[in-house]
């Protein structure tokens, strides 16, 4: 099992920014994959962005390109920084893993996720 928990969530205006992080715990050699997900109100869960722990590749949804970074330590954290935020980036932020060898954006590659942050952006 891994377990995963984020923090840094939080109210912030638009064009401001935040940084989110997740802290993975106990079986981390079985993943090579972690990923950002999002839920706003009303809507299915959506894919943010990815890095491999492998080669540090990255992936990012359209919608942050440019705006959100996602990054990695050797400490098994992974990292969200989000500027320029939008009241449409308002939404439950959530930490996944995954045992797949690559960067992936199918909700169904991940194998663990947290318990969620929330995330608000005022216009």
């Amino acid at each position: 099992q891994v377990q995963l928990v984020e923090s840094g969530g939080g109210l912030v205006q638009a064009g401001g920014s935040l940084r989110l992080s997740c802290a993975a715990s106990g079986r981390t050699f079985s993943v090579y994959t972690m990923g950002w997900f999002r839920q706003a109100p009303g809507k299915e869960r959506e894919f943010v962005a990815a890095i491999s722990w492998i080669d540090g590749n990255t992936d990012y949804a359209d919608s942050v390109k440019g705006r959100f970074t996602i990054s990695r330590d050797n400490a098994k954290a992974v990292y969200l920084q989000m500027n320029s935020l939008k009241p449409e980036d308002t939404a439950v932020y959530y930490c996944a893993a995954s045992k797949y060898y690559g960067t992936t954006s199918a909700n169904s590659a991940y194998d663990y996720w947290g318990q969620g942050t929330q995330v608000t952006v005022s216009s």
